[in-house]
């Protein structure tokens, strides 16, 4: 139980980092590309991945199409944390499990059972109460959580598509894609600082580390606690979503004094409920 609560304390930690990281000199490119650094030199500290393997395979479309959406959904969950707060975010993040869902019924014609459909019948309005605010913001600051969500979505799905190649091992092929995605952010730090004449700020450096830490950090030990509960994965599939709300919630309102409404408290609670429900489609399938 040790390694869940650790893996989500770390994906809220990111979020918590992006939301503090607001002054005038902070860059999210430059941040995303110290992210990984960091988690690339970590995954090869602790996974031990063969590249040498991977440069051979036949998967680099995925590889590649993984390398372009990562930094792109880091900028768009910046954005969001900025914009909407950490604990709309977060929501959308975790209801991204919907975007994967959804594939495996329409496109891989995977069977549903009741549970799994009352799921997908809570999880939307559940999303729309969350996302529900009265603001004189411009209507356009909800693109930020909906590509989040949509992102997310895609890329989990990708992963998971991922997971099932027979070779390299996963490991190796997360740290391919890594590599892939700080060279794409590395090259967008480049055009900016020669033709936007933005310069590197340590401030930049430090909130990258951290976030590359706590990044890795979510992976590592989203994945101790799929092997330490390898008899019953729903467990920590909904525990992980689950908490990951909760917690992201809390830091919102206590730490950040973000405003909920009665809706968006509503929300929440509907999420939690469609989350149980397809923990349990898991169970029951």
């Amino acid at each position: 139980m040790l390694y869940l609560v650790l893996s989500i304390l770390c994906s809220v930690s990111v979020g918590i980092i992006f939301k503090t990281a607001r002054c005038s000199v902070i860059r999210n490119t430059q941040i995303i590309c110290c992210n990984y650094v960091v988690a690339l030199v970590l995954c090869y500290l602790f996974f031990k991945p063969e590249p040498s393997i991977a440069l051979y395979t036949s998967h680099w479309g995925t590889y590649t199409t993984l390398m372009l959406l990562l930094p792109s959904i880091f900028l768009f969950l910046a954005l969001s944390i900025k914009n909407v707060g950490i604990v709309r975010t977060d929501a959308a993040q975790r209801l991204s499990l919907f975007i994967p869902i959804l594939a495996a019924w329409f496109i891989f014609k995977e069977d549903f059972n009741n549970y799994k459909l009352m799921g997908l019948a809570v999880g939307l309005p559940a999303l729309l109460l969350i996302l529900s605010k009265k603001t004189d913001k411009p209507a356009g600051e909800w693109m930020y959580p909906a590509a989040v969500l949509l992102g997310f979505g895609i890329v989990d799905t990708m992963f998971k598509k991922v997971a099932l190649f027979p070779e390299p091992e996963y490991t190796t092929s997360l740290f391919m894609i890594f590599v892939g995605a700080l060279i794409i952010t590395f090259c967008a730090v480049l055009y900016e600082i020669i033709f936007m004449k933005k310069k590197i700020n340590t401030m930049n450096i430090a909130y990258g580390a951290l976030v590359g830490i706590f990044n890795f950090g979510n992976i590592l030990f989203y994945l101790k606690a799929h092997k330490e509960f390898s008899t019953n994965p729903s467990t920590v599939f909904a525990a992980m979503n689950m908490g990951v709300i909760v917690t992201g919630s809390l830091a919102g309102v206590l730490i950040f004094d973000e405003k909920l409404s009665v809706r968006n408290y509503a929300g929440i609670i509907l999420a939690l409920v469609a989350i149980v429900l397809i923990a349990l489609s898991q169970i029951y399938s």
